[in-house]
Protein backbone atom coordinates (compact mmCIF):
# COMPACT_ATOMS: atom_id res chain seq x y z
CA UNK A 1 0.00 0.00 0.00
CA UNK A 2 1.52 3.66 -1.34
CA UNK A 3 0.14 6.28 0.85
CA UNK A 4 3.28 8.55 0.34
CA UNK A 5 2.93 12.09 -0.18
CA UNK A 6 3.80 15.34 1.79
CA UNK A 7 0.58 17.64 2.83
CA UNK A 8 -1.12 19.45 -0.01
CA UNK A 9 -2.19 22.11 2.99
CA UNK A 10 1.75 22.09 4.76
CA UNK A 11 2.66 25.71 3.22
CA UNK A 12 1.71 28.06 0.51
CA UNK A 13 2.00 26.61 -2.71
CA UNK A 14 5.76 28.55 -4.20
CA UNK A 15 7.39 26.77 -6.82
CA UNK A 16 9.51 24.97 -4.36
CA UNK A 17 7.00 23.51 -2.55
CA UNK A 18 4.99 22.12 -5.91
CA UNK A 19 8.77 20.36 -6.50
CA UNK A 20 8.28 19.04 -2.90
CA UNK A 21 4.21 17.72 -3.25
CA UNK A 22 5.48 16.23 -6.70
CA UNK A 23 8.78 14.48 -5.86
CA UNK A 24 7.05 12.72 -2.73
CA UNK A 25 4.30 11.09 -4.78
CA UNK A 26 5.36 11.00 -8.36
CA UNK A 27 8.98 10.64 -7.73
CA UNK A 28 8.64 8.11 -4.41
CA UNK A 29 5.70 6.10 -6.50
CA UNK A 30 8.46 5.57 -10.03
CA UNK A 31 10.99 4.14 -6.92
CA UNK A 32 7.97 1.68 -5.49
CA UNK A 33 7.61 -0.08 -9.03
CA UNK A 34 11.45 0.22 -9.51
CA UNK A 35 12.01 -1.89 -6.69
CA UNK A 36 8.96 -4.41 -7.35
CA UNK A 37 10.40 -5.12 -10.81
CA UNK A 38 13.52 -6.71 -8.54
CA UNK A 39 11.53 -8.52 -6.72
CA UNK A 40 11.39 -12.57 -7.44
CA UNK A 41 8.25 -12.62 -4.91
CA UNK A 42 6.42 -9.55 -5.95
CA UNK A 43 2.81 -8.79 -4.43
CA UNK A 44 -0.61 -9.47 -5.64
CA UNK A 45 -1.71 -6.30 -5.29
CA UNK A 46 -0.78 -2.22 -4.95
CA UNK A 47 -3.44 -0.17 -3.31
CA UNK A 48 -2.05 3.85 -4.71
CA UNK A 49 -3.11 6.63 -3.31
CA UNK A 50 -4.49 8.82 -5.17
CA UNK A 51 -7.20 12.50 -4.88
CA UNK A 52 -10.50 13.35 -5.58
CA UNK A 53 -8.59 16.60 -6.57
CA UNK A 54 -7.94 14.65 -9.79
CA UNK A 55 -11.34 16.07 -11.06
CA UNK A 56 -10.24 19.76 -10.58
CA UNK A 57 -13.05 22.59 -9.83
CA UNK A 58 -15.98 20.52 -11.42
CA UNK A 59 -19.18 22.79 -9.52
CA UNK A 60 -22.14 20.83 -9.55
CA UNK A 61 -21.48 17.66 -11.67
CA UNK A 62 -21.87 14.75 -10.21
CA UNK A 63 -17.77 12.97 -10.63
CA UNK A 64 -17.78 9.28 -10.86
CA UNK A 65 -14.50 7.03 -11.41
CA UNK A 66 -15.23 7.83 -14.95
CA UNK A 67 -15.12 11.24 -15.17
CA UNK A 68 -12.43 13.09 -17.22
CA UNK A 69 -9.53 15.26 -15.09
CA UNK A 70 -9.27 18.79 -14.36
CA UNK A 71 -6.75 21.06 -15.60
CA UNK A 72 -5.12 22.63 -12.38
CA UNK A 73 -2.18 21.53 -10.64
CA UNK A 74 -3.16 19.09 -7.94
CA UNK A 75 -5.40 17.50 -11.34
CA UNK A 76 -2.02 17.25 -13.16
CA UNK A 77 -0.22 15.91 -10.03
CA UNK A 78 -2.55 13.08 -9.40
CA UNK A 79 -2.60 12.01 -13.27
CA UNK A 80 1.41 11.74 -12.78
CA UNK A 81 1.21 9.64 -9.40
CA UNK A 82 -1.43 7.64 -10.87
CA UNK A 83 0.67 6.36 -13.97
CA UNK A 84 3.52 6.03 -12.37
CA UNK A 85 1.64 3.23 -10.22
CA UNK A 86 -0.17 1.82 -12.90
CA UNK A 87 3.22 0.58 -14.58
CA UNK A 88 3.15 -2.18 -11.62
CA UNK A 89 0.77 -3.55 -13.90
CA UNK A 90 3.15 -4.40 -16.39
CA UNK A 91 4.56 -7.03 -13.72
CA UNK A 92 1.35 -8.82 -13.31
CA UNK A 93 0.09 -7.06 -10.25
CA UNK A 94 -3.28 -5.90 -9.73
CA UNK A 95 -3.25 -2.33 -9.06
CA UNK A 96 -5.79 -0.18 -7.25
CA UNK A 97 -5.78 3.81 -7.82
CA UNK A 98 -7.34 5.19 -4.02
CA UNK A 99 -8.90 8.30 -5.34
CA UNK A 100 -9.32 9.68 -1.96
CA UNK A 101 -11.87 12.57 -0.49
CA UNK A 102 -11.24 14.84 2.74
CA UNK A 103 -10.64 12.30 6.02
CA UNK A 104 -12.76 13.26 8.50
CA UNK A 105 -9.98 12.18 11.60
CA UNK A 106 -8.75 13.64 14.96
CA UNK A 107 -5.33 13.88 14.15
CA UNK A 108 -3.95 15.34 10.46
CA UNK A 109 -6.04 16.08 7.54
CA UNK A 110 -8.20 19.01 7.03
CA UNK A 111 -10.48 18.40 9.77
CA UNK A 112 -8.48 19.20 13.12
CA UNK A 113 -8.08 22.59 10.58
CA UNK A 114 -11.73 23.23 9.90
CA UNK A 115 -12.66 22.94 13.75
CA UNK A 116 -9.94 25.03 14.83
CA UNK A 117 -12.48 28.64 14.50
CA UNK A 118 -15.27 26.70 15.83
CA UNK A 119 -13.53 26.31 18.52
CA UNK A 120 -12.68 29.96 19.05
CA UNK A 121 -16.84 30.88 18.31
CA UNK A 122 -15.34 32.32 15.02
CA UNK A 123 -16.77 29.36 12.49
CA UNK A 124 -18.39 29.88 9.35
CA UNK A 125 -18.67 28.98 5.66
CA UNK A 126 -16.04 29.30 3.12
CA UNK A 127 -16.27 32.05 0.25
CA UNK A 128 -20.23 31.33 -1.39
CA UNK A 129 -20.58 27.97 0.35
CA UNK A 130 -22.10 26.57 -2.55
CA UNK A 131 -18.92 24.27 -3.25
CA UNK A 132 -19.48 20.68 -2.96
CA UNK A 133 -17.00 18.74 -0.15
CA UNK A 134 -16.66 14.72 -0.85
CA UNK A 135 -15.88 13.64 2.49
CA UNK A 136 -15.11 10.68 3.99
CA UNK A 137 -14.53 9.23 7.87
CA UNK A 138 -10.79 7.83 8.99
CA UNK A 139 -12.72 4.39 10.10
CA UNK A 140 -14.21 4.02 6.22
CA UNK A 141 -11.20 5.10 4.74
CA UNK A 142 -8.91 2.32 6.52
CA UNK A 143 -11.84 -0.19 5.46
CA UNK A 144 -12.08 0.83 1.93
CA UNK A 145 -8.37 0.33 1.82
CA UNK A 146 -8.21 -3.02 3.54
CA UNK A 147 -11.37 -3.65 0.97
CA UNK A 148 -9.69 -3.15 -2.08
CA UNK A 149 -6.60 -5.42 -1.31
CA UNK A 150 -9.18 -8.35 0.02
CA UNK A 151 -11.20 -7.91 -2.94
CA UNK A 152 -9.70 -8.90 -6.06
CA UNK A 153 -13.04 -7.40 -8.61
CA UNK A 154 -11.18 -4.12 -7.93
CA UNK A 155 -8.39 -2.78 -9.79
CA UNK A 156 -7.99 0.63 -11.55
CA UNK A 157 -9.87 3.46 -10.17
CA UNK A 158 -12.18 3.39 -6.96
CA UNK A 159 -13.18 6.95 -5.77
CA UNK A 160 -12.81 6.94 -1.75
CA UNK A 161 -15.43 8.90 -0.46
CA UNK A 162 -19.39 8.50 1.31
CA UNK A 163 -22.00 8.71 -0.58
CA UNK A 164 -23.62 11.48 -0.03
CA UNK A 165 -21.60 14.91 0.14
CA UNK A 166 -22.07 18.09 1.45
CA UNK A 167 -22.38 21.48 0.36
CA UNK A 168 -19.84 23.63 2.23
CA UNK A 169 -22.63 25.77 3.96
CA UNK A 170 -24.42 22.57 5.13
CA UNK A 171 -21.14 20.98 6.20
CA UNK A 172 -19.83 24.22 8.18
CA UNK A 173 -23.34 24.04 9.81
CA UNK A 174 -23.16 20.56 10.94
CA UNK A 175 -19.89 21.19 12.02
CA UNK A 176 -21.02 24.27 14.15
CA UNK A 177 -23.85 21.91 15.57
CA UNK A 178 -21.93 19.13 16.30
CA UNK A 179 -19.50 21.71 18.44
CA UNK A 180 -21.98 23.38 19.83
CA UNK A 181 -21.28 26.46 17.92
CA UNK A 182 -22.65 29.33 15.82
CA UNK A 183 -21.63 29.61 12.54
CA UNK A 184 -21.60 33.40 11.93
CA UNK A 185 -18.32 34.51 10.30
CA UNK A 186 -18.16 33.39 6.70
CA UNK A 187 -14.14 33.40 5.23
CA UNK A 188 -14.21 35.38 2.50
CA UNK A 189 -12.62 34.37 -1.16
CA UNK A 190 -10.39 37.31 -1.91
CA UNK A 191 -8.92 37.28 2.06
CA UNK A 192 -8.71 33.26 1.26
CA UNK A 193 -6.79 33.75 -2.06
CA UNK A 194 -4.65 37.30 -0.57
CA UNK A 195 -3.35 34.84 2.68
CA UNK A 196 -2.86 31.46 0.06
CA UNK A 197 -2.72 32.01 -3.00
CA UNK A 198 -3.38 29.19 -5.54
CA UNK A 199 -3.88 26.87 -2.89
CA UNK A 200 -7.13 29.18 -1.65
CA UNK A 201 -8.90 28.16 -5.26
CA UNK A 202 -7.72 24.15 -5.31
CA UNK A 203 -8.32 22.91 -1.43
CA UNK A 204 -11.11 25.56 -0.31
CA UNK A 205 -13.06 26.85 -3.02
CA UNK A 206 -12.96 24.13 -5.29
CA UNK A 207 -16.41 22.20 -6.04
CA UNK A 208 -16.12 18.39 -6.18
CA UNK A 209 -19.42 16.39 -6.23
CA UNK A 210 -17.93 13.01 -6.32
CA UNK A 211 -19.93 9.62 -5.63
CA UNK A 212 -18.20 6.22 -4.86
CA UNK A 213 -19.56 4.54 -8.01
CA UNK A 214 -17.81 1.57 -8.26
CA UNK A 215 -18.02 0.92 -4.18
CA UNK A 216 -21.78 0.76 -4.05
CA UNK A 217 -21.92 -1.31 -7.58
CA UNK A 218 -19.86 -3.85 -5.75
CA UNK A 219 -22.14 -3.25 -2.32
CA UNK A 220 -19.71 -2.13 0.16
CA UNK A 221 -21.33 -1.17 3.55
CA UNK A 222 -19.86 2.51 4.54
CA UNK A 223 -19.90 2.68 8.88
CA UNK A 224 -20.14 6.23 8.31
CA UNK A 225 -22.49 7.19 5.54
CA UNK A 226 -24.08 10.40 7.18
CA UNK A 227 -22.03 13.31 7.80
CA UNK A 228 -24.03 14.19 10.98
CA UNK A 229 -23.02 10.58 12.25
CA UNK A 230 -18.99 10.91 11.41
CA UNK A 231 -18.91 14.05 12.75
CA UNK A 232 -20.35 12.66 15.95
CA UNK A 233 -18.18 10.10 16.00
CA UNK A 234 -15.30 11.82 15.16
CA UNK A 235 -16.18 15.02 17.82
CA UNK A 236 -17.35 11.85 20.89
CA UNK A 237 -14.11 10.37 20.39
CA UNK A 238 -11.76 13.67 21.30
Amino acid sequence: MNLAGASIAGGRWSAKRKDVLRSSRVDTTRALVAALTKMNARPKVLVSASAIGYYGDRADEELTEESASGSDFLAGLCREWEAEALKAEALGIRVVLARIGIVLAREGGALPKMILPFRMFMGGKIGSGKQWMSWISMEDLVGVLRYAIENRAIRGVLNVVAPKPKRNAEFTKMLAQAMHRPALFPAPAFALRLALGEMADALLLSSQHVIPSRLQQLGYKFLHADLSNALGAVLKAE
